[in-house]
Formats: C-alpha cells, structure tokens, sequence
C-alpha cells in the first residue's frame, strides 16, 4: 500500500516582493520519497493540491494520505475525493514532522482545553491495569469485541517490545453506557491517554487531531500513585498504552480495546 504524509500550509516567511506563499510537502514513511512545491496563497486551493498530487505520483497514486494539521485537511480531503483518494487524519505523521522540524517550521498545533466527556457516557467505574506486552494481541484477537483497534504499527512486537515488558491501560467499566461510550470513543478517533497532576488531578483522552477530553478528576492519594505508576510504565512501554471499555469487572465479554501511543513515543 502507497502511503504518504502531506501538509500544505502558510509559509511562515513571504517571498522577496512580500507575497504570502503555501508550500505543499508530501513524503513517505522513510522519507525515501519526498516532493515539494509552492504557490501563491490566491492560488492556495485544492484544485492546484489535486494537480501537484497527480505530478509528484508519476503513474501510480498513493492509496492513503495522512494529514497531521487541521488547517490542511479540507482542501487536501478535496484535492483527495477528485482523485479517489482516501484521506486519513492522524497524528502520526512522523516522517514529516521531523522535516518540518528541520526546516525550522512550526508543527505544534494550537490545542483547546480539555472539555469534559459527555455526561450521558460516562461508565460506573474505572481503573488503571497493565498487560505484558505478549498478551497484549492474543488476549483481544480472537475474542468477539465489537471495536477492536489494534493497528499494525502499534502491535509491540513493531515496536520492538520484549514480550514481558508491562503495557499500562485504562479499565472502563461501562455498564449499560459501554456500547453508546465505544461507539464514541470509536468516532472520536482516540489516540492516547495521559494523567496531568494538579488540583484535582485529572486523566486526559487525546483525540482526533487536537481535541482534548477529561476522562476522570480525582484527589485521592493511592490513585494519584496508580496515575504516577502508569506514565512511568509508558516510558518503559515507548508510549505505548490501552484502553479497555467492558460492561462489567465479570471478564466475560468486552465492548471495545484500543491500542495507543503517546504522540511523543518516548
């Protein structure tokens, strides 16, 4: 499968004669592939990205393009439907973050504030677990979990993770809520869960592209130690973490897992 990384934004310098300028960067995973091209900001649109897509891909079009930066993805989802192409908004777009980074670009996005999660989805309990990083597939693989979101390049062996390394999560237990939160957790596009201490302390979903969602607050000392405990598991697991959505503590059935990755990866 042919997957690049694209952004397509606002110079951060105008050209000699004071002209704004968008630069289009498309690159692959290993960067083994790299295209760029500017234009004019009158001329910023998704008709020139379609046509510069149809340039840098010579005879075959990618089958993917991950987009990293809100601002950028309407006109390249555009520039994508004219050419059938699937367009995927992700974080995940390391490869061109670093050539960002050595451009000297900005890549940081702006992020509202965390807003609570939903009142009506919220479970009657959770916790924090940890799995060894061998269980972490063969546990949920073979069992009928109605969302299963366990992405190849998430899957600790491609991380290279030793079997026994301790994968932290997040335990939800749902009750009547677990089917209405997993589909939300599902459309929301979960990415990683990070504790933040302060007052109170606070549990924070990362999703979408920069959307922030308070899980949980609380002020109690031995879950403050148990949130301590989790981010220095992911620093051992290199980001990687899970969330488990079930309807009760029985470990009969499951309503949704999702593998994650702090974007840092440690």
């Amino acid at each position: 499968m042919k997957i690049w990384q694209v952004d397509f934004y606002r110079r951060p310098s105008q050209d000699a004669s004071g002209q704004i300028l968008w630069e289009l960067l498309i690159c692959d995973a290993t960067r083994s592939f790299e295209y760029e091209a500017t234009c004019l900001q009158s001329a910023a649109n998704s008709s020139w990205v379609a046509a510069q897509l149809e340039l840098a891909a010579g005879e075959k079009l990618p089958d993917v393009i991950q987009v990293f930066r809100p601002q950028s993805l309407s006109l390249i989802e555009a520039a994508g439907r004219n050419l059938s192409i699937n367009v995927e908004p992700t974080r995940y777009t390391l490869a061109l973050k670093q050539w960002l980074q050595e451009k000297q670009y900005p890549s940081a996005l702006d992020k509202p504030p965390p807003a609570p999660l939903p009142e009506n989805l919220w479970g009657e309990q959770w916790r924090f677990a940890s799995l060894a990083a061998s269980d972490v597939e063969t546990i949920f693989s073979d069992r009928p979990i109605p969302i299963l979101h366990i992405p190849e390049h998430l899957k600790p062996i491609n991380l290279g993770l030793a079997s026994t390394v301790p994968v932290p999560g997040v335990v939800i237990y749902g009750g009547r809520q677990s089917m209405r939160l997993v589909r939300w957790l599902q459309q929301a596009r979960s990415v990683a869960l990070n504790y933040i201490s302060g007052a109170p302390d606070g549990l924070i979903l990362e999703a979408g592209l920069v959307d922030r969602w308070i899980v949980a607050t609380f002020e109690d000392p031995e879950v403050t130690t148990a949130a301590q405990a989790f981010e220095q598991r992911k620093q051992q697991s290199r980001g990687l973490h899970f969330l488990l959505v079930q309807p009760d503590d029985s470990g009969m059935t499951y309503s949704g897992f999702w593998l994650l990755r702090s974007e840092n990866g440690y």
